[in-house]
């Protein structure tokens, strides 16, 4: 069948619109191959500032929040080498465990270096509903504490994943939960409690979340408002068993998840005297704010703590550079924790003494004092 004039041009009309068309989105597909994603992104600062490149706190200090999950059969010389290069005086071993796992842990940290680690015990609170409870947990708390557990250490999981034996969540504040907090009370010994997640993680995974990059490495960390309770939930459970149990210390992990939010952090430590908090894992907090936070460390100098947690030799640098030097603009050293640059806080040399280890020395039993008492004040 003969095509018309008229066809013959919509024919053309239709390949020329075809063949620009199909220019203009190879030429997109080309430029979206050469954006740079965020996590390549490694921009050279040009600024010329003072550096302060620091590996060694400038006093003694107790990291009081780290995790060595092989204690029982780990060689402990080499650690201890690079903790005295760090100028670490103490480690304490939140993942200490109970049982066996925590006597053997102790006897290999025992034949050389009692004086330097100290370990938490750990506790499983899924058994509240079983036959024994609390009697069984409280006797096992107990044989910890006489073996040589300074603490007790509790995960993230009660609160968000922790399950009944009605398959129900166990809530912070479960009462049944009462005499576990209780019982350190009566054994002087702190609680340090890891309750929740950065509140960013309850939040859209768009464009304006700032823990975008976390979520994207780590799905599973988001938390998904219809399957989880929400942040001011949990944290408030945290805070009713705070104030339920006065006569038990409690360090409030991470900045209580509250770095970000330093005035809200203050007025809980107000209200609560027993409690305390760490620095573990959200320095990036504190150097994206340094005058509030300078501030803020000065005005409770008393009630905090040094932490790292996971362990990395290079990680604690920055640390140190935040704290102790006024430094500008540089590196956290996890983008995905912080995408924003580091300001150091300058902290006076009292307030850095509270920090890195007397704090640690009256909160935490049996740490050993002479291991500080060259440091001039």
């Amino acid at each position: 069948m003969a095509f018309s004039k008229k066809k013959w041009l919509w024919l053309a009309f239709s390949i020329l619109f075809f063949l620009g068309f199909s220019y203009w989105l190879i030429g997109k597909i080309q430029y979206r191959l050469h954006v740079m994603d965020v996590e390549a992104y490694e921009p050279v600062s040009t600024l010329k500032v003072p550096e302060h490149l620091l590996t060694q706190a400038k006093y003694p200090f107790v990291d009081v929040h780290n995790h060595q999950f092989t204690m029982p059969i780990q060689n402990l010389d080499k650690l201890v080498a690079e903790m005295d290069e760090l100028n670490m005086a103490v480690m304490v071993n939140l993942s200490g465990f109970r049982g066996k796992y925590l006597e053997w842990s102790l006897d290999n940290v025992n034949k050389k270096y009692s004086d330097r680690f100290v370990l938490f015990m750990n506790i499983d609170f899924e058994k509240l509903d079983d036959e024994g409870w609390p009697e069984n947990t409280l006797d096992i708390m107990e044989n910890a504490v006489n073996m040589g557990a300074k603490g007790l250490k509790v995960y993230k999981s009660l609160g968000l994943t922790d399950k009944d034996n009605d398959g129900n969540r166990i809530r912070v504040d479960d009462p049944r939960l009462d005499p576990i907090w209780a019982k350190c009370g009566e054994l002087g010994i702190p609680v340090l409690i890891h309750t929740g997640e950065p509140a960013a993680f309850w939040l859209p995974k768009d464009k304006y979340n700032e823990r975008w990059l976390e979520l994207k490495q780590y799905p599973s960390r988001y938390k998904d408002p219809e399957n989880n309770p929400s942040f001011e939930e949990v944290m408030a459970e945290q805070h009713n068993i705070f104030r339920k149990h006065p006569k038990t210390k409690f360090i409030a992990a991470h900045l209580g998840w509250f770095g970000n939010d330093l005035t809200r952090l203050g007025k809980i430590l107000d209200e609560m005297p027993n409690v305390y908090t760490e620095l573990g894992a959200v320095l990036a907090e504190l150097g994206r704010q340094p005058i509030t936070a300078r501030n803020w460390l000065i005005q409770y100098q008393d009630r905090v703590l040094m932490g790292k947690d996971s362990y990395n030799k290079q990680e604690y640098y920055t640390y140190f550079r935040v704290l102790e030097t006024y430094d500008e603009y540089f590196d956290y050293y996890r983008k995905r924790h912080a995408h924003w640059k580091m300001y150091g806080l300058g902290l006076p040399d009292p307030v850095l003494q509270k920090i890195y280890y007397k704090n640690a020395l009256k909160l935490i039993p049996g740490i050993d004092a002479s291991l500080f008492e060259e440091v001039v004040d």
